[in-house]
């Protein structure tokens, strides 16, 4: 398989997914907002994106499976599994927001080999394959060379429906927000992934994700230089839900502040 060819069209999928997007962002009528769970937004626009995106995938590799935020489609495949979240950042879509994304990974067995990440507003289309690197637009992207928190900008993504880690949250969020630059909050994890890849944040934390968050992000970042574990450092961000990512000097001492709270 190409990987660097396969990209590009995933890439294009992306890319018209996010046009189907922005267009129906510009009339976007709140009343046909949908509550899958508390604070849990979708919209026709979400199923929208997704079936057009799973058309092209299945096109594109017949043989692939899906785990899909929106659960258009039921299909595994045996060696080949698509990763998709259609509209990443659905409350900031709905309330007008401008920083949203299509994210798109594909896992080959256990591995991840692809990920683009298009965020729509900006027109910005990230995308990396198993060791090809990291790009922006067609160039070239590598994680920050900052290493201490004094320089450093740093993300993060506040839980919205699942409160039981909020204080053990809420004290990392008081000890770094302390000793950097600043914490932001964008409300897309695979945005704040990708800023992280192209080094406009220095480092990115969050718990409760999915792995269709996360899963292009991730490669992304890992491409791009830096790394992308949960809070302990290990690879199982899937089963723990949790991310943290950044160049490889930060990372660990972001872990090391995370670790004293969870």
């Amino acid at each position: 398989m190409d990987l660097q060819k396969l990209t590009a069209e995933v890439a294009r999928i992306a890319q018209e997914a996010g046009a189907f997007i922005r267009k129906e962002g510009a009339s976007f009528d709140t009343a046909k907002i949908e509550y899958k769970g508390l604070n849990d937004l979708v919209s026709y626009v979400d199923k929208g994106a997704e079936e057009r995106i799973v058309k092209g995938l299945s096109d594109l590799l017949p043989e692939a499976g899906f785990v899909t935020e929106e659960k258009t489609i039921n299909k595994t495949g045996d060696v080949y599994n698509w990763i998709v979240d259609p509209l990443d950042g659905t409350t900031n879509f709905i309330h007008g927001l401008p920083a949203y994304s299509v994210s798109i990974a594909l896992q080959q067995n256990d591995e991840l080999v692809a990920g683009v990440v298009y965020e729509v507003n900006r027109d910005e289309c990230f995308y990396a394959w198993k060791d090809g690197g990291a790009y922006l637009n067609g160039s070239r992207i590598s994680v920050s060379g900052n290493t201490e928190f004094s320089q450093a900008l740093l993300a993060t993504g506040f839980p919205y429906y699942n409160f039981e880690l909020l204080e053990k949250y809420i004290s990392v969020f008081r000890e770094l927000t302390k000793v950097c630059h600043g914490l932001r909050r964008v409300g897309s994890a695979a945005v704040d992934l990708a800023y992280v890849a192209c080094g406009r944040f220095d480092g990115y934390f969050e718990y409760n994700l999915n792995s269709y968050d996360i899963a292009a992000g991730m490669v992304l970042v890992r491409e791009a230089g830096g790394a992308a574990t949960s809070f302990s450092g290990s690879n199982d961000s899937f089963s723990t839900r949790e991310i943290l990512a950044g160049n490889r000097a930060l990372r660990l001492k972001m872990q090391e502040v995370i670790n004293r709270y969870f």
